[in-house]
């Protein structure tokens, strides 16, 4: 069945393109290798593209109050954070509140995966070896790029550090050391290094030790009248990476080799004045991976990339040390490999098609009874075309998935799916740099292997969920020569999406027993806004402010017949946003930002009882920079919720008030 997909895909490529061209085409305009001068790129750039997209790199990602990657997510449009509490809590991302399972996390090129739960856990990303960090809604504005690229509802691409070596040297080192409040204890160190005149090498590595542990205010129904340590958020970590980057003739390959392994307790839910648990996780998480890419003609280019991952989990929830807890002890064993060739073919300069191929294969084993063992392969085949004119960009994409399980027990019928996706933006005016933009996208979710196959639990039978993505916005740059405002940049995006054959958990005859079915239906509309600013005041002083905005309804339509019918759905407020203002004079930096959200349902029984106040949070940052010993030394101070905010992101889980963090850092 799958190889009368791939036939048609091929078909469809061919007839689109009227053939395979010859070599004597040019080169198309995007995704093709250029050799220019090294330019590095900073700050929260609004790109003009098809597609729309947020990013934060170089400095100005460096100068957020953030510890991980989840932290600066929260300053994007249209993004919601599930952060359990403290350093070593649980984070998770949502866009546009279709889900956390409906996002694809990219680390250098190559997805992360999860296929146990299908959740990454963003707060073991650490910034401090992060170039850049980019949100795509829809998928990735290119039609160059791997199957699995266009398999997501939305997309986040993490990029660490590219080795750059200024003129005459051949090495760089950057050490870091940060402490402060939870008792953080975090040194880092960075080394690159020229191999070759074509090669070169880079080493990263970190200590993360936390004691978790902070005083938050407990809400009874009288208001918040009593006063608690959270405990058992304690975390012990350490991530090791290494990369080799490589430059060949109208090309380039890299390979990369990722090691984090960790301890952290959970400090768990407080609920009933308890206010302490005792439950605890060990983490490890192994992966290598290798990227090629080479122009071979100027009409045909290959990018082919490759992954194997090993992740180990073991819970452990003893009622010697926690009477209120039901012995659990289990481990999970996850392996994955993964192949992709992906294929570009420049048929006119102002057309180009793409065909690509993956093969993913994982399985899961534990030390649970009657475990099913299961084993899934996965291929996609994706093609894709763009057409490039002066002042309209169309981009299009048809993917094709197959899905075929394994187990020792009941295993879920074959999945095969075809789905699509269309851009188009459109420049109406020559002289003035603004843009419009559509996209309509359906794609889907497999139900994870815990949703099929979790003991007493999983529902072989489960159908994927659906996601169906309207989309309409618009870029606008201005730029100014003769005043303190040197640039103004703006998006704005409207957009309907509808989830489909939700998958929710429900009690059975049993009410300790629950099953996973499709149950639920969902439709949101939502506003996003984005507007930058860049400022200069003489030579020495230089401003940048980012100010975000996010409007949705999110309302669940799963039961015509409950009361709740058409209530917004848990966590997900109607206003949000942030603002960032950071600012530069001669060796000094500050940087202020806020993080607003408002009114929200815990559950989607909208009632009282279940009412979310609005939060926001201030934090402050002020850096000083020196010259020493050939070397740069940076020293940050920063003071995060400076009013001492009292807040919860999911109920019962408070995070901390006002804390403080100094960053030492040198780079030779």
């Amino acid at each position: 069945m799958f190889g009368r997909y791939f036939r048609f895909l091929l078909s469809f490529l061919i007839f689109a393109g009227g053939g395979i061209p010859g070599g004597a085409h040019a080169q198309g305009r995007l995704d093709s290798l250029q050799h220019v001068q090294e330019v590095v790129v900073t700050g929260h750039v609004v790109r003009r593209e098809v597609i729309p997209v947020q990013e934060l790199s170089g400095e100005r990602l460096q100068r957020l109050n953030s510890h991980n990657v989840a932290d600066a997510l929260r300053y994007f449009s249209g993004i919601q954070i599930k952060d359990y509490g403290g350093v070593g809590g649980l984070k998770t991302v949502n866009i546009r509140s279709m889900g956390t399972n409906h996002v694809g996390v990219f680390y250098d090129g190559i997805e992360l995966g999860n296929a146990q739960n299908g959740t990454v856990d963003l707060g073991r990303f650490s910034l401090d070896n992060m170039e850049s960090v980019t949100l795509y809604n829809g998928q990735k504005s290119a039609v160059f790029q791997p199957a699995k690229d266009f398999g997501s509802s939305g997309s986040i691409y993490l990029q660490s550090r590219t080795p750059r070596f200024e003129a005459g040297k051949s090495h760089r080192l950057k050490a870091s050391f940060k402490t402060g409040s939870f008792g953080v204890v975090n040194p880092a160190l960075l080394w690159e290094q020229k191999l070759g005149g074509q090669v070169n090498g880079s080493l990263s590595a970190e200590y993360l030790r936390s004691s978790g542990r902070y005083r938050f205010t407990y809400r009874m129904q009288e208001g918040y009248d009593t006063t608690a340590v959270r405990r058992n958020g304690d975390v012990n970590a350490v991530r090791a990476e290494g990369g080799l980057y490589g430059r060949m003739n109208r090309g380039y390959w890299r390979a990369k080799v990722y090691f984090y392994n960790s301890e952290r307790g959970y400090p768990g839910a407080v609920v009933r004045n308890k206010f302490s648990h005792e439950d605890r996780q060990w983490d490890t998480n192994f992966f290598v991976q290798g990227a090629f890419k080479k122009d071979f003609t100027s009409w045909y280019s290959l990018m082919a990339n490759a992954k194997y991952a090993y992740d180990y989990l073991h819970y452990l929830a003893d009622p010697n040390k926690d009477e209120s807890l039901m012995y659990t002890n289990n481990r999970y064993y996850q392996q994955e490999a993964y192949l992709s060739a992906a294929n570009r073919f420049t048929i006119f300069p102002w057309w180009e098609a793409n065909l690509s191929v993956d093969y993913q294969f994982n399985l899961l084993d534990a030390d649970l009874r009657d475990f099913v063992y299961p084993r899934r392969h996965t291929m996609l085949a994706a093609a894709a075309t763009a057409f490039r004119f002066d002042r309209v960009e169309v981009q299009a994409s048809l993917l094709g998935t197959l899905v075929r399980d394994r187990t020792r027990g009941e295993t879920a019928p074959d999945k095969r799916k075809l789905t699509p996706a269309v851009f188009i933006s459109w420049r109406p005016f020559g002289g003035a740099d603004l843009n419009l933009r559509a996209f309509y996208k359906r794609i889907f979710r497999m139900p994870t292997l815990n949703d099929l196959y979790y003991t007493f639990v999983g529902n072989a039978n489960l159908d994927p969920e659906f996601t169906t993505q309207y989309n309409a916005g618009f870029t606008y740059r201005k730029e100014f020569s003769r005043t303190w405002l040197r640039a103004l940049e703006m998006q704005a995006d409207v957009y309907y999406n509808e989830v489909e054959n939700k998958i929710v958990a429900t009690p059975t005859s049993n009410f300790f027993r629950w099953t996973m079915v499709n149950l639920g239906k969902v439709e949101i509309r939502g506003v996003d806004v984005a507007v930058q600013t860049e400022w200069t005041a003489g030579r020495a002083l230089s401003m940048v402010g980012r100010l975000n905005y996010t409007y949705q309804q999110a309302q669940d339509f799963t039961d015509s017949g409950s009361e709740f019918y058409g209530g917004q759905i848990p966590y997900i407020p109607w206003h949000s946003g942030s603002a960032v203002l950071n600012a530069a004079w001669r060796t000094w930096e500050a940087s202020y930002s806020f993080i607003y959200t408002g009114e929200r349902y815990s559950s989607q029984a909208n009632i009282p009882c279940n009412y979310q106040l609005p939060w926001y949070t201030s934090d402050l940052s002020v850096a000083k920079n020196w010259r020493l010993w050939g070397g740069d030394l940076k020293t940050t101070l920063e003071v995060n919720n400076l009013f001492d905010q009292q807040y919860e992101v999911v109920v019962c889980y408070p995070m901390p008030g006002i804390n403080f963090r100094l960053i030492v850092q040198y780079t030779f």
